[in-house]
């Protein structure tokens, strides 16, 4: 069984409601909804304060539901997360200064140049929403 059901049957089972259970664990009514349609998974501090709520083992939350679990493995990785931070700094950085060396390659237009600038700041965004996301 997926842990969207699990997680609805256990909190019907405790006769809650998800605004009940999201006001317990400090997340949006939104959120549980999420979690129950398998539209997202919650974290992993989470999954520790649904467990207590409900009473329930996190193994047997978790067990047999494989998409849960390696979501859970990916967003706990640090080191494998640290990893792809580094190589998108690097790429973008390596991206910049192709970028420079075509300016100084190719002839100085305007327009070339307003093309090196958009691709520049799209590079600065990708790599800011990378930050972010791994904050």
């Amino acid at each position: 069984m997926e842990i969207g059901k699990k997680l609805k049957n256990a909190r019907l089972q405790k006769g809650l409601t998800q605004e009940a259970v999201a006001e317990k664990i400090q997340v949006s009514r939104q959120t549980i909804s999420n979690w129950e349609n398998e539209r997202s998974y919650p974290d992993i501090v989470s999954v520790v304060n649904l467990s207590n709520l409900y009473k329930i083992s996190l193994d047997e939350l978790l067990k047999e539901d494989k998409r849960m679990l390696e979501h859970l493995e990916e967003s706990t990785d640090i080191v494998k997360s640290n990893k792809k931070l580094a190589a998108t700094i690097i790429i973008h950085i390596a991206l910049l200064f192709a970028l420079v060396l075509l300016n100084h390659l190719a002839p100085n237009t305007e327009t070339f140049l307003v093309a090196v600038f958009v691709v520049a700041i799209i590079n600065l965004s990708l790599l800011l929403y990378q930050i972010i996301k791994r904050l």
